[in-house]
């Protein structure tokens, strides 16, 4: 038997090119040559520019005497005065626990609608009435504010409202629903469920898409009845999404729908209706006065307000090993 050389079965190495980034190349090369990515993103980028960053510039009146005579630089400069302006006012108690109480009230209501339409629509195998029902839910979310504002009133309408038509049909007294100002919130509460339920459930529905049907398969062979099914597969599956959602309502908390509670507000109701967006409202631009320096500071406010929350809801997200924004 032929001897085999042990130095003739030692491969030579493949040696393989590194791929690496040209760090050198100029940014306007890569425009230039990724140009068509660039126009597609760049409406977004001014409207952010213009909207969102060039504002900013103006937010330092909140820190400022401003007098439009002056201008932002040439106002003197006062500090944290507005801010302690606010906060030792006599409306800032009243305000705050409105702001905030229908926040929560909201986000608590609202949260688990959508959730639970998604799951009731996956599971509903006619597909005209699948299609009717999903049809029927999103419809009202195209519906403006002012048009939603002005059906509410017609419905609440104490003479000429349906639902006080509907009451006084049983024999109950009509109700004058605008002028109880402990109803305000509920009203402003589940009519805006009623308007966004539908929409809202489009990205649930697109989440339980995603689940591998091999889960369900399993689980019907294993007798799993449909609400087991929903409790260890669809939920699960879709608690991300939930989580970031959650996460990104937490953080406007504060940004309450401002035209709806003006829409809504009236001297009747305004005890509970005032909330810091409308205040602000009344502040800088309905007042005489012109407060433009105080009513920038109450807003200042509630943007760092509504950061810390955001930051602080997606921090406890992480700790508890949920999905989280960063």
């Amino acid at each position: 038997m032929a001897n085999i050389n042990n130095n003739s079965s030692i491969e030579n190495p493949v040696k393989f090119k590194k791929l690496t980034l040209n760090p050198k190349k100029s940014i306007w090369r890569q425009v230039k040559q990724r140009w068509q990515l660039f126009l597609l993103i760049m409406p977004a980028i001014i409207y952010i520019a213009v909207f969102h960053y060039y504002p900013m510039y103006g937010a330092q009146i909140a820190f400022r005497d401003y007098v439009v005579t002056l201008g932002i630089w040439d106002s003197p400069w006062v500090g944290l005065k507005h801010f302690e302006r606010f906060f030792t006012s006599y409306d800032f108690w009243r305000i705050m626990r409105n702001t905030l109480g229908l926040s929560v009230y909201e986000l608590i209501a609202g949260f688990p609608f959508p959730i639970i339409l998604a799951l009731s629509i996956n599971y509903v195998r006619q597909h005209f009435f699948k299609k009717s029902v999903q049809m029927i839910t999103y419809a009202p979310h195209f519906i403006s504010v002012v048009v939603m504002g002005g059906m509410i009133l017609q419905f609440l309408d104490p003479r000429s409202g349906i639902v006080n038509n509907f009451l006084t049909l049983f024999g109950f007294e009509a109700i004058n629903f605008m002028a109880h100002p402990e109803l305000f919130m509920s009203i402003y509460v589940w009519s805006g469920i009623w308007q966004s339920v539908g929409f809202s459930c489009i990205i649930y529905l697109a989440a339980l898409s995603g689940i591998d049907p091999s889960l369900h398969e399993a689980a019907v062979v294993d007798g799993a009845s449909k609400l087991q099914r929903v409790f260890h597969i669809d939920i699960p599956g879709i608690m991300p999404i939930a989580i970031i959602l959650l996460i990104l309502n937490t953080g406007q908390m504060l940004n309450i729908g401002f035209e709806k509670v003006l829409l809504l507000q009236n001297p009747l109701n305004v005890r509970t209706s005032e909330i810091i967006d409308t205040y602000v409202y009344k502040t800088g631009l309905v007042s005489q006065a012109g407060n433009f320096s105080y009513a920038t500071a109450i807003g200042l406010f509630k943007s760092i307000v509504s950061l810390i929350l955001l930051i602080s809801v997606n921090k406890l997200a992480k700790k508890m090993n949920q999905a989280s924004l960063w």
